[in-house]
């Protein structure tokens, strides 16, 4: 007897058991997601080899503090300002304010301040501090310390920089993603109840896929933590791409009842034997585009593409496990609740496109360089904080800071010892000259270079320097990610490195030009990965060398078109979703251009003409294929127009469309790749028939 038979007989023998250990397993899940750390901050997950990567460490390690926030005061008294400046040092894990007070007494009049100095902190009725954190950009206490600063503050006063926007982010992400669970689940329903003839069967699905995004969320504590973006789309993604499983032990199920009459149990037995094999094959390529994800130098990628694959993994057991003990002990109210189909039949809608091959070709080349053109054309953003509303505090607070001190960056030098005060003051002179530098400040700046060393504050000199190195600030007119300020940067390094190589230049808008230089490699890496380690198994799967070429071709095509939406709109799509969306929609939907193959195949293997086996594969996989696009479509749709968080947005509308463009690429375009290729299809495969050219032509 199969292996897969008797394993089937033994989960239908004990069920009960298997629902017990199923729900039991939900508390080490619970407790294992809770405690698991969430990063919100993307910039955390460039490669530790970089300059701009090290420098932040060596911020923590040699300085103490990791991160920084500029706070706009409007309409206050000085001395009302530096008893505010006094209520932000006392706040936990803030580890210094730079101010007007930092160099010189209140008496001193403001106008007694270094120009450079004045610039930086003075403008009208507004000033400027520099609040400085003891840890790093995301770390759980400076946003802490970042939330407890809004808290103090007033109404005319503004806290930004990167901590706030990170801030921001967990803030919306932990109201957002319960219910982007509720939408996905909810909409997936209503595709469930139009597919399905009974109406709890649509509730067992949702309940074991459920049980299996837990089980995944739970065990992601091996990891130690992961993105906020890999957490709200595993739900999502694992509810869209597993559906099809359950589907398919479900009509497995119903097939084997009427082969084994009276004897469920054996029916569900062979159930799963079927639906192991069948759901192995296509749950391969969704793993198999997820894993080329880990490939990425952006570990958000391995983040990402280790989670999602998990998520197959355990959807599949989860699918041969739990849902076969659930069908059976609600299998009396699923027969109670059957109804006749809603949907209707599809033959009429297959013979029609089979028939017009012709046509749906001629779209196919028509649209095939335009969607290349937009693809490749296609921009990306960087810039994190464009994914977020603009009524956001951090949003509010950095428009705020470019109306009033034309500032939009901040740029750090770790500056090796070594310099004289002559050639630091040089170098600083070089480094104003350069496009969009708005001021320069080094240790200097607060005094004066004519005055000697011993005149700076004490507190202020074991702020800016360590044992190693000397810090220095550089006002940036420039946003981040925009070539302006990716020049600027260049500029500036060559400056700092033609008088100390050894030294550095850090902040959000280095890191962020990192990111585009990283990110830019990845998408070929992760995309070319992906495209060969599918061609590999559907070329192993079939025993075929031509359709794997076909199937890549029809899913790519896919792909570019949904691609170049954005572009013939006009839009730019955040960096992520540009990565992430091949690989996803590529493993994701070419399954559907499989099962039909597989049809296909079959068919011809069996003696049937050309056109005769390509219309039967075709009706038979029609609905197949249109309900789990549909299922696809459903778990996603909601999310994309619900989320006010666009990093989230891009890649679920992305993934909605490409679901629907990928199911009608496959239903229009595949059937007549056949007939166009079949003759070589036949020659290059093994299990197509090899007909004479003579009867060929009379099918």
């Amino acid at each position: 007897m199969n292996l897969l038979i008797k394993m089937g007989k033994q989960i239908a023998k004990h069920k009960f058991l298997i629902l017990l250990i199923g729900f039991l397993l939900l508390i080490p899940s619970l407790i294992g997601m809770v405690t698991t750390r969430v990063n919100y901050d993307l910039l955390s997950y460039l490669p530790e080899t970089l300059e701009t990567v090290k420098g932040q460490d060596i911020m923590v390690d040699q300085f103490g503090m990791g991160a920084f926030s500029m706070i706009v005061v409007e309409d206050m008294e000085l001395k009302d300002v530096a008893a505010l400046k006094e209520k932000i040092e006392a706040v936990d894990h803030v580890k210094k304010v730079l101010w007007y007070d930092s160099v010189l007494d209140l008496s001193v009049p403001v106008e007694m301040l270094p120009k450079d100095l004045k610039e930086a902190f003075f403008n009208g009725d507004a000033t400027m501090m520099i609040a400085l954190f003891d840890n790093t950009t995301s770390s759980e206490t400076s946003m802490e310390a970042v939330t407890q600063i809004r808290k103090i503050t007033s109404k005319n006063c503004f806290v930004s920089g990167m901590t706030g926007i990170v801030t921001d982010i967990k803030q919306i992400a932990l109201k957002e993603m319960p219910i982007y669970v509720v939408i996905a689940s909810c909409l997936s329903l209503v595709v469930l109840l139009l597919a399905m003839d009974s109406l709890v069967v649509p509730v067992l699905f949702l309940l074991c896929i459920g049980v299996a995004v837990l089980y995944n969320l739970g065990s992601n504590i091996f990891l130690g933590q992961i993105s906020y973006i890999t957490q709200a789309l595993t739900a999502v993604l694992q509810l869209g791409v597993t559906m099809d499983y359950s589907i398919f032990l479900l009509n497995s199920y119903e097939e084997n009842k009427k082969r084994f009459e009276g004897d469920k149990e054996r029916a569900m037995a062979h159930a799963i034997n079927a639906t192991f094999k069948s759901v192995i094959g296509s749950s391969i390529t969704t793993v198999a585009g997820f894993i080329a994800l880990c490939f990425m130098t952006f570990a958000l990628g391995r983040d990402m593409g280790i989670v999602m694959a998990k998520g197959v993994v355990i959807g599949v057991l989860c699918c041969v496990t739990l849902l076969p003990a659930l069908v059976l002990t609600f299998d009396g109210a699923i027969e109670k609740t059957t109804h006749r189909k809603l949907l209707p039949s599809f033959d009429k809608a297959s013979a029609f496109i089979t028939k017009h091959y012709k046509v749906w070709l001629i779209i196919f080349l028509v649209m095939l360089f335009p969607a290349i053109h937009g693809n490749n054309n296609l921009k990306n953003y960087y810039n994190i904080d464009k994914s977020l509303p603009s009524t956001l505090d951090s949003n509010v607070a950095n428009a705020k800071l470019q109306d009033t001190f034309n500032m939009n960056n901040v740029h750090m030098v770790l500056l090796k010892k070594g310099l004289t005060s002559k050639e630091k003051t040089e170098m600083l002179s070089q480094i104003k000259d350069v496009d969009g530098v708005k001021w320069a400040l080094g240790m200097d700046s607060f005094v004066g270079a004519a005055f000697p060393d011993t005149m700076i504050p004490s507190d202020l000199k074991k702020m800016l320097e360590s044992d190693e190195y000397e810090m220095e600030f550089i006002c940036s007119e420039y946003k981040t990610a925009t070539d302006e300020v990716n020049n600027q940067i260049d500029e500036i390094q060559k400056i700092v490195k033609g008088y100390s190589p050894e030294s550095m230049v850090i902040g959000e808008a280095p890191l962020t030009k990192d990111l585009q230089d990283v990110t830019d490699v990845d998408l070929k890496t992760v995309n070319t990965i992906s495209i060969l380690a599918i061609f590999i198994i559907i070329m192993i799967v079939f025993k075929s060398i031509s359709l794997p070429v076909i199937l890549v071709a029809v899913i790519e095509f896919a792909i570019f078109v949904n691609m170049s939406v954005p572009y013939y709109q006009g839009k730019e799509v955040v960096f992520v979703a540009s990565i992430v969306i091949g690989c996803i929609q590529l493993g994701a939907t070419v399954d559907y251009a499989i099962l039909m193959t597989s049809r296909y195949q079959k068919e011809r293997g069996l003696g049937k003409g050309k056109k005769e086996a390509i219309a039967i594969a075709h009706k038979t996989s029609m609905k197949s294929i249109v309900i789990s696009g549909c299922s696809f479509f459903a778990a996603t749709f909601g999310v994309g127009l619900y989320t006010q968080v666009d990093m989230i947005g891009s890649i679920t509308n992305l993934l909605s469309r490409g679901a629907v463009i990928s199911t009608l690429v496959v239903l229009l375009v595949l059937p007549a790749m056949f007939m166009i290729f079949d003759p070589l299809i036949c020659h290059t495969s093994i299990g197509f028939a090899k007909k004479k050219k003579a009867e060929e032509k009379t099918k």
